[in-house]
Formats: structure tokens, sequence, C-alpha cells
């Protein structure tokens, strides 16, 4: 019996699934092969190879021991810093910055300024209000100019771009066509430059733009404007470089103006209310969890998104709405929790657009765990306990001052 060779179904099925995230693994390395044309080839970059000046190849890393490949920590690699100390022109970007961090919008809209500004031109990122972000340097920013704004201002943001315009004459200026404010602030700062904007733009290429137009089934080509409002996935992300990122400031003071625009602040909307696609925050449960009041409740307590499983969705547990997937909602949020989810290739597919994934499960080989950027290996009912054990101990002692000071004035 011990010579009967068996075979592996799922290996066999994740090497010919280049979804898959064990696709990679399951690879056979391979030291030479035979092409074609009948001629042999070699791996070079294989443990081993003996190069033309007689120096063998080894593997340091220890990612390849005994011939077997394992799993090892990630090493940090060190980018190549690009520097422009004296930049022939400037190509402005103005991200939406949701939430203080950049989006996988704003990202695509500075590669595609690299790509405008070359070798010899900069990148200028002009972000308004308060910044959490710490990545701008490896996002491709070369230099950086922070704003003051509060709340819902066009009319004043306006004026910054225009004192931005004056100081740094940029050859470009490239704002997000989206929802969050770009597409408006785009169209405001075109109409006080008196300039015409391309907009829903999605490629560029040899001095032409094409963008979206007809309720986005026609495509219309035409020159290079110098302001650009484009879409999503308009470019690659910067990946390969990282730049200074230095900051920078206005010569002179923004001038305020009188608002004709009152901002009432943020109105609290239902997170059940908020379609899928458009959620900032979910929280999905799967096959995993038992206890779906116990869910439900963590999931108000959190103020996020209810999502699902397929497995979830079809034994009736959430509505078919709430499912997550390639067979269901495909969503792009900051923040995607999953609780008791083993993660299936087209949930996984559903969730590639998503920030930051922290996962809740018991099995720590599953490939929820292996995609999410933050795990915790436990039962998903006493996690969702503590969460809002935790969420509520931090409202009550954000609400003690407020009520303490309250009394002192009354």
């Amino acid at each position: 019996m011990s010579d009967i060779i068996r075979r592996d179904p799922r290996a066999e099925w994740i090497a010919r699934n280049r979804l898959h995230p064990l696709h990679a693994a399951m690879q056979p390395n391979l030291q030479s092969w035979m092409g074609p044309n009948g001629v042999l080839r070699k791996n070079v970059h294989g443990v081993g190879f003996i190069g033309p000046n007689g120096i063998k190849r080894i593997d340091r890393s220890g990612a390849q021991q005994g011939g077997a490949t394992k799993r090892s920590a990630s090493v940090a690699v060190q980018l190549p810093l690009h520097q422009v100390p004296a930049p022939a022109f400037y190509v402005c970007v103005v991200p939406d910055m949701v939430g203080g961090r950049l989006s996988s919008h704003d990202r695509d809209l500075l590669g595609l300024a690299h790509q405008l500004a070359g070798a010899d031109g900069a990148v200028l990122a002009v972000v308004f209000g308060e910044s959490k972000e710490t990545t701008f340097a490896t996002a491709g920013v070369d230099r950086l100019l922070f704003l003051d704004s509060d709340g819902y201002a066009p009319e004043q943001r306006v004026l910054g771009l225009r004192a931005v315009d004056n100081q740094f004459s940029p050859r470009h200026w490239l704002l997000p066509d989206s929802r969050n404010g770009g597409g408006e602030l785009g169209r405001r700062f075109a109409a006080s430059l008196g300039e015409r904007p391309a907009t829903r733009v999605w490629q560029v290429k040899d001095g032409t733009c094409i963008g979206r137009a007809g309720a986005g089934l026609q495509d219309v080509a035409q020159p290079l404007p110098r302001l650009i409002l484009a879409a999503a996935e308009c470019a690659e992300p910067v990946s390969e470089t990282r730049h200074e990122a230095v900051t920078v400031q206005l010569s002179t003071a923004v001038v305020d103006c009188l608002p004709r625009i009152e901002d009432l602040g943020a109105v609290e909307v239902d997170p059940a209310a908020i379609p899928m696609a458009e959620a900032e925050f979910i929280v999905s449960g799967g096959n995993g969890v038992k206890n779906w009041e116990l869910f439900h409740r963590a999931t108000a307590a959190l103020g996020a998104t209810e999502g699902a499983s397929r497995v979830a969705v079809d034994d009736g547990f959430m509505g078919r709405d709430r499912q997550v997937g390639a067979s269901g909602t495909w969503v792009t949020a900051r923040v995607y929790v999953a609780v008791g989810i083993s993660g299936a290739i087209q949930h996984l597919q559903g969730i590639g657009a998503c920030d930051k994934v922290v996962a809740i499960n018991l099995d720590p080989g599953c490939d929820m765990i292996k995609r999410a950027d933050l795990s915790v290996i436990g039962d998903g009912a006493a996690i969702l306990e503590a969460l809002i054990v935790a969420v509520d101990n931090w409202r009550q002692s954000t609400l003690t001052p407020a009520l303490s000071l309250r009394v002192k004035g009354f």
C-alpha cells in the first residue's frame, strides 16, 4: 500500500485557481524545464543555482529549509527613495481624506499624478482639516500642504485652492470625482478659475484623457486639460517607491470669506439603512455565529452595518441584500470585521477592496485569518460580549466629564 500514489484533489484545485490565496504556494518550484522550442531553461533565481562566476545561490531568508517551502515572517522591504530637490513644475492633488485617511480612490489619484509629474515634476498633496494618515510617503506624495478647514465649507476651501494656485502654479490639478466632496469641490474650483474640467476621467495617455459620459455608457476623449476630476481606478497606485512628503507652507494667509452655507453638523444615520457598497464599517457574521441576537447587539453597539456570508444568508439568519461576496455585494469598507467566517474564495473576492480586515475565528488556519490584517483567535460570542462591555465603558467615560460640567454650570 505504501507504493500507491495518492492524489490531493483540494491541492490540485487550488493550483488551478489563480484567485485562491494559496495558489502561489501550490506551484511547483522548478529548477529547469523544457521550453516550447526544445531549449532547456534554468531558474536563475532558484536555490542552488550556480551562476557564470561559479557562485552558488544560497537562501538566507529561512523561507526554504530542507527543500520544503514554509511560511515565514514578512521582512520589511526598504523601497527606493524618490527625491525631487528642485521641481520643474507641480501636479496638485486634493484627496478626499475620508475619516482623515487616504482612500483607495485617493491612492489611484496619486498614482495618476505621479505619471503626469514624471521625473522632473513633484506631486503636491493639499489636505484639508485633521489628518490621521501616516503613509503619505509610500503613497507618492513629494510635497504636503495642510490647510485648516472645519466641517462643510466649500467656499473657504475654494479660496484655499486659489491661494495654492497663485503660489505654486501647478501644471495640473487632480481631484477625485466622488460623492465624498471631491466632485463638488472640483466643479466649484473650476467655476472659480473659469476653466472647463475633464470629469469622470478613467484613463490618461499621450496628452489625451478619456472620461465616462452618457450615464456611463459612452467614452469621451479630449485633450488633457489643467483640471482633472478622475474616477476610481484611473491609474495604478504608487507601490514601488517612497517619496519625501516634505511639508510646505503658503507664503500668504488664506483670506476668510463670509460663508453663505451654514454647517449644522453631521446627521446621525441608521447603519442598517446604509447600502452595503457604501458602508465604511461592516461587521459580518458567518457559520461560526451561534448567537445571532448577541451579534445584532454587538453590531448596534459598534455602530456598524451588518453583513453576512452566503451560508448565513442561505440558513435564513440574514437577508439576501446583506450577503457579502462575489455572489452578493462587493464592499469597499475601511474596516471589515468577519465573525465566524472561514473565508471562501467568493467572500474573499467581495472584500478585496477593504482597507482593514479583522477576523474573529476559532480556526487559526482558515483563509480569512490569512487575509486579515488583525486576527483574533477565540470564541466569537465571548469576544462580542467583551466588545459590548468595552464600548459601553468608553461611552460612559466620555459622557461623565460632559455631565459634570453641565451640573456645575446649572
